[in-house]
This record gives C-alpha cells, structure tokens and sequence, in this order.
C-alpha cells in the first residue's frame, strides 16, 4: 500500500544562475554582427554597450574581454530587441530598419535615439515596447 509522503510546500527564492564570461563573449559576438546589420557607428556601439570608443574598438578586432553584468544586462537586452523584432517584422531588413525610423512610441524619435540615451534603462525601455508589442511569451 502506497502511502502519502509530505511534500516541502515553502516557496524558494527565484535565484537565476549568473551568465558566464563565455555566454556574455558569444552575446557579444552577436551583438557585434547586430550593428552592423542596425549600421552603427562604432561610438552608437560603445554608447549602448557602456564603454569607451578604444575599448569597443580593441573588443572589436580582439574579442570580448571580462563583461560585467551590467554589460551582459546589456547584450542581453539587445538581443531581445533583435529577437522581438524578427518575430515582429517577416521581412528582416524591415526589422533593421524599424531602429532607425521616427516612432509615435517615442515621441517622435527613434528607438536608437532612446537607447542612445547610455542608460541600461533606456535599452529596457526599447525591449519592453517591443515585446508588449509582440505580445510577449
């Protein structure tokens, strides 16, 4: 005979695991291929990745080197956006685009001149639109 067995019903913190050095360096590759296709400059990039233009650039032709989590914070959100807008638009060069163009959302200006601001918040501020417009999860 089977007996009932109590189960432990206290609810455990949500902890997730921190992103590694090698997930955040892949992110960064990524995301470098994401900037070009948006055509940034290489100051539009080190401004949303929150680094100095040097350092973006060395990044650039070396790889990534030790990325805080503010800075996985960063790519992470940016690859978000990269995913809410490829679900968002059929057409992947519309998706490109749609970074660069005036937006109602924003006041007029694009989502590129709201992540411009350097602030992670301000890239968040991007990925939640999108994924609200998408209709997220």
């Amino acid at each position: 005979m089977l007996a009932l067995q109590p189960i432990d019903t206290v609810p455990h913190s949500f902890r997730p695991d921190p992103v590694t050095q090698e997930e955040a360096a892949a992110m960064f590759r990524a995301v470098l291929n994401l900037f070009g296709k948006w055509e940034l400059t290489d100051e539009q990039a080190a401004t949303l990745l929150d680094m100095p233009v040097r350092s973006y650039r060395r990044w650039k032709a070396e790889g990534a080197g030790r990325v805080s989590r503010d800075g996985a914070a960063r790519l992470s959100n940016l690859m978000g956006i990269h995913k809410a807008l490829r679900i968002i638009f059929s057409e992947a060069q519309r998706g490109y685009a749609w970074i660069k163009a005036g937006n109602a959302a924003f006041a007029g200006v694009s989502a590129l001149d709201v992540m411009l601001g350097g602030e992670l918040t301000d890239i968040m501020r991007v990925r939640r639109y999108l994924d609200a417009e998408r209709g997220a999860w």
